[in-house]
């Protein structure tokens, strides 16, 4: 278990040296068969260092990395994936992608036969910094001192959890000094401000209507308060109905970037306990050798140390 080590780790733990184990890592090559492709990628970027990002594509199925490119521009991710031949792009199904839309155009022309999927956590995120924004400028309009701002600066996250996972478990609350549930904090919270009474009930039977992946419910509540809501909502419903059809996809099909944003977590690991990777190379072959050095396409050529 040494992919997530420093190489001054591995040296000590099997009594070499530093220069052996980075001559060994050196030696791991890593095979592109451009003759096949996984029918569900996962695309994403993660932070190489000092703020430039680099490209990921996984197997959705078995989490091994298809590509690491140096950057995520869209240039070099063409020209990677145009290595392979037209008949080997149209056997992807499936692409999931986060919310930045940037892939968008290039998943069309790269894998013509492909639905798009937008994650799930980061739909779902949109709609619960709206809500934080709103209710945040809500309660500025109270005095710093008064109940209803504390009640919404102090239990912010019950509002923002889904009210159909809200406890049933009584707590002492020190905002209203009484033994309540987060059900009954809601409901006096909401009692401050009609105008947070509307957008927690619109955001809360949004939620509903995405987890029950009710997708014409929930497109015809963006449409119809669509020009009654306020900058924060209007943008996200905007870029919602602007992204309708994969969005459809995230509610009908049971895929997501959620084991790729494991492997980012993984690839974070890495880079934190190496204190960072001067050489991208070095960056790339450890996390290779993390997820697919079980894998067919990992190749090692040994040769003397």
């Amino acid at each position: 278990h040494t992919e997530n080590m420093t190489n001054i780790a591995i040296a000590r733990r099997l009594h070499i040296s530093v220069s052996v184990v980075q001559r060994k890592l050196a030696q791991f090559q890593f095979e592109h068969d451009f003759t096949k492709l996984p029918k569900v990628l996962s695309w994403d970027e993660f932070s190489r260092n000092k703020g430039k990002l680099a490209f990921i594509a996984q197997n959705f199925e078995t989490r091994s990395i298809v590509t690491i490119l140096d950057n995520n521009r869209q240039t070099t991710i063409k020209n990677y994936f145009y290595k392979y031949p037209r008949a080997v792009r149209e056997t992807v199904e499936v692409v999931t992608v986060d919310m930045s839309g940037s892939y968008i155009p290039i998943i069309k022309q790269l894998f013509p036969r492909a639905k798009i999927v937008l994650d799930r956590f980061h739909i779902i995120q949109h709609l619960s910094r709206a809500m934080m924004t709103t209710r945040i400028d809500i309660m500025k309009t109270f005095d710093t001192h008064s109940l209803p701002y504390r009640s919404m600066k102090n239990h912010w996250r019950i509002l923002q959890k889904d009210s159909r996972k809200l406890s049933l478990n009584r707590f002492f609350s020190r905002t209203f000094r009484q033994t309540v549930t987060p059900r009954e904090v809601v409901q006096k919270t909401l009692k401050f401000s009609e105008e947070l009474k509307f957008y927690y009930e619109l955001y809360q039977i949004l939620l509903f209507h995405f987890q029950e992946m009710n997708s014409k419910y929930f497109f015809e509540l963006l449409e119809d308060n669509l020009d009654l809501v306020n900058p924060a909502f209007k943008t996200v419903f905007k870029t919602f109905l602007k992204y309708k059809t994969y969005i459809t996809n995230a509610m009908e099909l049971p895929y997501s970037n959620a084991k790729l944003e494991a492997t980012n977590k993984l690839i974070k690991d890495i880079k934190r306990q190496a204190f960072g990777f001067r050489n991208f190379t070095n960056f790339k072959t450890k996390i290779y050798i993390a997820l697919n050095i079980k894998n067919e396409r990992t190749k090692f050529v040994l040769s003397r140390c």
